[in-house]
């Protein structure tokens, strides 16, 4: 990969890290729900006007905006108010983990040993974290982990679904998604009013954060590299992300660094690892 793509797959690694130090301020002056009904109106406002799709798309998108937008980021926003940004940006990941499984079970794909161990591990990984000070209570930590869940979902979805651009994919599922988050914040949270009123740089730069930055031009590059490069030179890159997230969590939100968040930090991205990395002997150039 060319210095100039490898920093900018660095640059997106970044962008997402810092995505959950955002969220984790973002809610704390705006009631999640509502934030992330501000980021999807956002987004689709940013997108659907240039990014149109076929009529028969939609059912699909539809769907993928219960999976992914309403499942995946409304539940993330609500965990992530709850637990450290470290410890909450580990569960999240348990969606590759969550991602394979489903794959052997409704697509036959085959596990083999070293994927079956990355599962292992990743499933250790947890555990170890379930034992130290740092994994929030019993409610968040379900909904992160759904959270993750709804993301394997999604890209189970994504794979066998239509062919649809990246950009017009997220726009769709943004505004489809809207109204069901905007739903569930009008009948689970109060004084969301207020909260506009008395939102500061924290909770509109979240809006504006998660929205552009996250959404539109950290995927906008991350496609790019995609386009660009085999899947397997670029997906590594993302076991990053909870390593950056972690330290980005102690240096900024004082978040500890116990040995469980480290132990079972670590067996996660290990699993992680095994999982997503191809490994094998190099082809010769030419």
């Amino acid at each position: 990969m060319p210095l100039r793509d490898l920093a900018l797959g660095l640059a997106v690694i970044v962008i997402w890290a810092l995505n959950i130090i955002v969220i984790k301020l973002g809610v704390a002056e705006l009631p999640p729900l509502l934030l992330t009904t501000l980021r999807f109106a956002l987004v689709a406002g940013l997108l659907v006007p240039f990014h149109p799709v076929a009529r028969h798309q939609l059912p699909f998108l539809l769907l993928l905006s219960v999976t992914f937008g309403s499942l995946h980021f409304a539940l993330l926003f609500i965990g992530l108010g709850q637990a450290e940004a470290g410890t909450g940006a580990l569960l999240v990941q348990m969606g590759t983990p969550f991602a394979t499984l489903l794959a052997v079970v409704f697509l036959r794909e085959r596990l083999g040993p070293r994927r079956l161990a990355g599962l292992v591990l990743s499933f250790a990984g947890v555990a170890v974290l379930a034992g130290g000070p740092t994994l929030p209570s019993p409610l968040p930590t379900f909904l992160l982990l759904a959270s993750a869940l709804g993301w394997a979902v999604s890209q189970l979805l994504i794979k066998r679904g239509p062919d649809v651009s990246p950009m017009a994919l997220a726009g769709w599922v943004a505004l489809f998604a809207t109204p069901q988050v905007a739903l569930g914040s009008w009948w689970f949270e109060q004084g969301q009013w207020q909260a506009l009123a008395d939102a500061g740089w924290a909770g509109w730069g979240a809006v504006f954060y998660t929205a552009v930055m996250s959404s539109i031009v950290a995927y906008g590059l991350w496609y790019g590299l995609l386009r660009r490069h085999p899947v397997n030179r670029v997906v590594p890159l993302t076991l990053l992300m909870p390593v950056l997230a972690v330290l980005l969590g102690a240096a900024l939100m004082g978040d500890s660094l116990g040995p469980h968040k480290l132990a079972g930090g670590g067996l996660v991205i290990a699993g992680l690892a095994l999982i997503v990395l191809r490994l094998g002997p190099r082809r010769p150039a030419g």
